[in-house]
């Protein structure tokens, strides 16, 4: 696999042995699967005492695009250095790139130094200045016109969903008697961290008990058809995707979108391999094709990813409102819920 970063084969300093990685313009998808796999081999070289690694150095001067792909390897390199107990450190990184980094709170993760005035000077024009700086991965994610139809579509479903909140909320108290809303972080647009919510459908310490189900899917995703932690009212919530209407709330306040993919945990991004993060490239929606294709049959991750890639290469307004009215047309299906 190709890769348009270099890096050097020989220690920076006599008394440590620091390796800098220039990285690619654009760093993506196969750019980013190869500078893992370069700081992956570095962190195996720790031990030794002629080729350890103490230090590596991403030098980002050259770099003024960053997606996802990037996004995951440098929370990958980051893991794998920590492990080994190297410093990971980035330089020269410009406003777009700091912008994505931001966004992501890695900022407050990684070690950065940004670029100086000088240094700002030389930059290629794309990355210059910080004002307006815009991180762009997909058409859909700065679309005003997919934002309205978003706030219009929340306020709608927010209304309805005033209407059956009080019985949703006598229902789940004559269940059990907890709490009526479950918020769970999830990931966003870029893997930005975001709690999502939901009407309760498990029992109170669910997530305490989840290493004690078995998981029926495959790859980076959890899943159990007869999943004991259900309560009788919340697979009924399952069943008619009421359980979702609290998510329009998170529409509404732009952390997800009506149309878009899956809002993956903490947990499943960690999971994931590196083109695997493309599908983060847009933001999370409370439908999209995997809920008018199967939703509850779709087990297997790499169908999950295939199904989103496909949203992100057909998007365009129209096919939002095509798998809108679609998603509508299944909830009259009595095996459209979620189990």
């Amino acid at each position: 696999m190709a890769s348009n970063f270099e890096a050097s084969p020989n220690p920076v300093s006599a008394n440590s042995q620091v390796y800098p990685i220039v990285m690619p313009p654009l760093f993506s998808a196969a750019e980013a699967v190869g500078v893992k796999e370069k700081v992956e081999e570095l962190c195996q070289q720790k031990g030794s005492v002629t080729s350890g690694v103490t230090s590596i150095v991403l030098d980002f001067s050259a770099t003024t695009f960053m997606d996802s792909s990037g996004i995951g390897a440098l929370v990958r390199c980051h893991t794998l250095a920590q492990n080994r107990g190297i410093e990971l450190r980035l330089v020269q990184v410009a406003p777009t790139v700091m912008m994505a980094l931001s966004l992501t709170e890695l900022d407050q993760v990684l070690t950065i130094d940004t670029v100086t005035p000088n240094q700002q000077r030389s930059l290629p024009a794309a990355s210059q200045g910080t004002e307006n700086v815009v991180v762009m991965t997909h058409p859909s994610v700065h679309s005003k016109a997919k934002r309205l139809i978003d706030i219009a579509g929340a306020f709608v479903g927010l209304s309805f969903l005033a209407l059956i909140l009080p019985f949703v909320v006598i229902a789940i108290k004559f269940d059990d008697g907890g709490p009526i809303f479950f918020g769970q972080v999830r990931c966003s647009w870029l893997g930005r961290r975001f709690r999502m919510w939901k009407f309760r459908s498990m029992i109170l310490n669910a997530e305490a008990l989840k290493h004690t189900v078995e998981n029926k899917a495959q790859g980076a995703l959890f899943k159990n058809p007869n999943d004991p932690r259900i309560t009788r009212v919340g697979r009924f919530l399952r069943r008619t995707s009421l359980d979702e209407f609290p998510q329009f709330w998170n529409v509404l306040r732009g952390e997800m979108s009506l149309v878009g993919t899956r809002p993956p945990t903490p947990d499943e991004l960690e999971r994931y391999e590196i083109l695997q993060w493309s599908r983060l490239d847009i933001k999370p929606g409370i439908t999209g094709e995997w809920q008018v294709n199967g939703r509850s049959n779709v087990s297997d991750f790499e169908d999950v990813v295939r199904l989103d890639l496909k949203y992100q290469e057909n998007w365009s307004l129209s096919y939002d409102i095509k798998l809108l009215i679609k998603t509508v047309l299944l909830l009259f299906h009595k095996d459209s819920g979620a189990y």
